[in-house]
């Protein structure tokens, strides 16, 4: 079980890689593009990340286009934060517009192996 835990986190890790700077995806899409998993697996994958990744987590965000809270509601104002900062625009009701800033993504893909 462990093992395919893993096995699921790297595959999410390497669909979550691949959102571009200033766009945003929701878990749930994460979770169907990397098909086998569930949206709250994706948060659990993201919340399992060590300090310093390469992975852009603030880019992972709730169906409602919000940040789910975290982090006793410093990590939720941190994603908020790097998010401005790449340019992406929260409204009034610190919601994010997908139409601007979604990103459609492409399924996750087993890397080849060398002959």
């Amino acid at each position: 079980m462990v093992e395919e835990t893993q096995h699921a986190y790297v595959r999410i890790y390497a669909v979550v890689r691949q959102i571009p700077y200033g766009k945003v995806a929701t878990y749930g899409q994460i979770a169907e593009l990397v098909g086998g998993v569930t949206a709250r697996m994706v948060g659990y994958a993201m919340s399992a990340l060590p300090e310093g990744t390469d992975v852009p987590w603030q880019r992972v965000i709730n169906f409602k286009g919000k940040i789910s809270p975290h982090g006793m509601g410093l990590g939720s104002l941190m994603q908020r934060e790097i998010l401005e900062s790449e340019g992406v625009e929260f409204d009034a009701e610190a919601r994010i517009d997908f139409n601007r800033f979604g990103w459609l993504g492409k399924p996750w893909t087993a890397p080849q192996e060398a002959a």
